[in-house]
């Protein structure tokens, strides 16, 4: 007895034993914060490079473009065509800071499937992610978006979504649309081939740039919009 007793190990101090189980779960959570904030930094610096920088592709581009994509500064771009694209996408892209919360719930109380994306939402998709649905997807453009809204101008924001939007199938870009599908440039658009543009949006696979209740809907609302101050953050 005497003899088990010295050779026995000391026993345990309390609470000692859940501590060493949870250390390594510890060293895990501790590795995936410091992931976590290494990819959260990447995605600002990303931003904040693009703010000043034109983004040379996307991967839909890379991926589906069918001619040379040609930047165009937002100067360059005919007044009635941004605000056709404004109008046709987001009518108060000036008023909410990326995220429309009127037009969010306006879905929400009729339970429709329509979405409620903002231009800031598509062009974070359109230059940092990829197309389709998904949870991750929706959940690193929700990161994305008020990161633009915090270090680009709207202007920046539209410039940046002209340049890199999809009017038609391999179309990317505004001066490719302009050139290809009424043989001018976007500074020199009318109100009718700017509203037929943004009448492809944003389903430019199935849509084409003619004549539609739609394109005179949006030719309708690009004047609203002027008129009503709602164009003046671009």
């Amino acid at each position: 007895m005497v003899i088990r007793l010295l050779f026995s190990p000391p026993p345990a101090e309390p609470g000692a034993a859940p501590a060493l189980r949870w250390r390594p779960l510890r060293r895990v959570l501790i590795w995936l914060r410091w992931l976590a904030l290494r990819f959260l930094a990447l995605m600002v610096g990303l931003v904040m490079v693009y703010a000043l920088i034109n983004p040379p592709t996307t991967w839909t581009i890379v991926s589906e473009a069918a001619a040379p994509r040609e930047w165009v500064d937002i100067e360059d771009v005919a007044p009635v065509m941004r605000r056709s694209v404004v109008a046709a996408e987001d009518a108060n892209f000036c008023l909410h800071w990326g995220f429309d919360m009127v037009e969010i719930r306006k879905v929400v109380a009729s339970g429709s499937s329509r979405g409620a994306s903002t231009l800031t939402q598509q062009t974070a998709k359109n230059v940092f992610l990829w197309q389709g649905r998904s949870w991750t997807r929706k959940a690193l453009e929700t990161a994305f978006t008020p990161m633009i809204e915090a270090f680009w101008s709207k202007r920046r924001i539209l410039e940046v979504y002209l340049n890199v939007a999809e009017f038609g199938p391999g179309v990317f870009g505004i001066q490719a649309a302009a050139r290809d599908y009424f043989g001018t440039t976007p500074d020199r658009l009318t109100p009718v081939q700017a509203a037929r543009l943004a009448a492809v949006l944003p389903a430019p696979k199935t849509r084409s740039p003619r004549a539609s209740t739609r394109s005179r809907a949006i030719a309708d609302g690009a004047a609203t919009i002027a008129r009503d101050g709602r164009a003046d953050c671009f």
